[in-house]
């Protein structure tokens, strides 16, 4: 899941513990937060329009998905008139705080490793929600494990 850190940022969610993850307004995206997301399971929290931009922290999903309500708020960034209460057009899950990567492991270092070659994010580079596979999930955390040693 990526967020620009102006807006909210893993920071921000570890002094809220749990949030709503609201403002997803990209078809796939919300499909892939509404169908394919589980409570329990973890989530990058990655850092999008940043210095550097990548992988910031560990998430964790804390609901089932529901609407946003931020779609129904004429006052909102969010809104959408075509949205109803018997109708939602989108949604949103909670996700809580699991931990902050010592550092922000930038694209570049994640273009590097072989493994991580085909991920969706490299396809969909415009998608704030794109699926991992376990392999490039570990291979992630591998890379934050591997730079707290050092320091």
């Amino acid at each position: 899941m990526k967020s620009e850190p102006s807006e909210f940022s893993i920071d921000d969610l570890k002094a809220k513990k749990r949030w709503h993850w609201d403002g997803v307004r990209n078809y796939e995206a919300r499909n892939f937060m509404r169908d394919e997301m589980h409570i329990g399971d973890l989530i990058i929290f990655y850092h999008s329009n940043a210095i550097p931009s990548g992988p910031a922290g560990v998430a964790r999903v804390a609901s089932l998905p529901y609407p946003d309500f931020t779609q129904f708020n004429k006052d909102s960034k969010y809104f959408d008139p075509k949205a109803t209460n018997k109708e939602p057009r989108w949604f949103m899950v909670d996700v809580t705080f699991v931990k902050r990567f010592l550092r922000t492991i930038s694209r570049n270092e994640l273009q590097q490793k072989r493994a991580l070659h085909n991920m969706k994010l490299w396809k969909r580079p415009r998608l704030s929600i794109t699926p991992l596979s376990k392999n490039e999930f570990n291979v992630i955390i591998s890379i934050a494990e591997m730079n707290s040693h050092t320091r």
